[in-house]
């Protein structure tokens, strides 16, 4: 019988497996899980809500999440970014949602244990992948997106590439477990991650497009592991103030009061993932006032006016967000640690740091 993760004082493993519960009450019967009921799906939050159920135990439903993944996929080894329960809403192929793939199944594996699982998803994970690093600069940075007809978008994000630079080092885990030698994907996550360092270090100032006013290119980096420990506790320490509305959480932009639970879960696993206990905890706790009594989540809410936004919206990804934050908390299952302990992915290789930074792609 897995245990389900619980925090002490702040919620339940009842608590945890009805919300768990209410993600896979929305999810299709093809695996499909969308956002909220009539709303769209996208494979980042889609992955995030199969390792939702996961961490409760619910198997089956996870894999078929990630089966509907495996059927869909486009033979160039993308996806869409936005499907809809009968069609695609958004073309786009977004190099951030397609390289979550590899983190799912390493939290899969890190779960279930099962080597199976992992060999029929391995040529999913390669091809995805290799899409993915085809949109690598000569720089090192990942650029956003293609338009469906293969044109590659023309600037890089910092919050996607440092997603990426995970994912990829659970692609090379990956990779190893089975037996595979890709030193191309760890040259290029070495490459990413020097860039992403770089820039958050002041070096690279146009390796990313300037997106500052979101507290996404503020922790990210921190989440994504790319950064020393030192230069991951300046950094969040640098913009706590801007972004952390106390007993509230974390506000999705710097200039608005909208505060959201899953960029709360996200920063909250940031700061522990540098240590950060006791400040994780708060932003945990001040998250559980946006639960519902059918153990959804509320998306986020508008302070003074306590009015929720999107108005009445309630999403599977903010669920999932709260049970993998719980998990990491707790420190409950075998993958509680993929985002905090982030030695225990393969190393990043070294690289000359003489090499130009300054290299941009045409």
């Amino acid at each position: 019988m897995i245990e389900i993760p619980s925090v002490d004082d702040i919620i339940t493993g009842e608590q945890i497996f009805q919300t768990a519960e209410a993600i896979a009450d929305w999810q299709q019967p093809n695996g499909m899980v969308l956002w909220y009921p009539g709303g769209h799906a996208d494979p980042w939050n889609h992955i995030e809500a199969a390792m939702a159920l996961d961490l409760a135990g619910m198997r089956p439903e996870a894999e078929r999440a990630y089966q509907w993944l495996a059927d869909i996929q486009r033979h160039d080894g993308s996806w869409h970014q936005y499907y809809l329960a009968d069609g695609i809403e958004q073309d786009k192929l977004d190099a951030n949602t397609i390289a979550y793939i590899a983190a799912g199944v390493w939290h899969h594996w890190l779960v279930a244990r099962d080597p199976g699982f992992v060999e029929t998803m391995w040529p999913v994970v390669e091809r995805a992948v290799e899409f993915v690093l085809d949109l690598q600069t000569p720089r090192g940075e990942i650029l956003w997106a293609r338009h469906a007809d293969g044109t590659p978008w023309s600037f890089a994000l910092l919050t996607g590439s440092s997603s990426i630079c995970h994912s990829l080092r659970c692609a090379i885990a990956i990779a190893e477990l089975l037996g595979h030698e890709r030193p191309d994907w760890e040259l290029s996550a070495a490459r990413l991650a020097h860039v992403i360092r770089q820039h958050c270090i002041g070096n690279a100032p146009d390796a990313f497009a300037p997106k500052a006013r979101w507290a996404m290119d503020w922790y990210y980096p921190v989440l994504g592991g790319v950064l020393t420990r030192t230069e991951a506790r300046a950094r969040l320490d640098a913009r706590r103030d801007t972004f952390v509305m106390e007993n509230r959480g974390v506000r999705c932009v710097s200039d608005r009061p909208w505060v959201t639970a899953a960029e709360t879960c996200e920063c909250l696993i940031a700061e522990l993932s540098v240590g950060n206990r006791e400040q994780a905890l708060k932003l945990f706790e001040w998250a559980q006032a946006l639960r519902c009594d059918d153990g959804h989540y509320w998306t986020g809410i508008v302070s003074p006016e306590e009015v929720h936004f999107p108005a009445d919206e309630r999403t599977t990804y903010t669920d999932a967000a709260i049970i993998l934050a719980a998990d990491a908390l707790s420190r409950t299952s075998p993958a509680s640690g993929l985002f905090i302990d982030h030695d225990a992915l393969p190393p990043l290789v070294e690289i000359d740091s003489d090499d130009s930074i300054n290299n941009r792609a045409d």
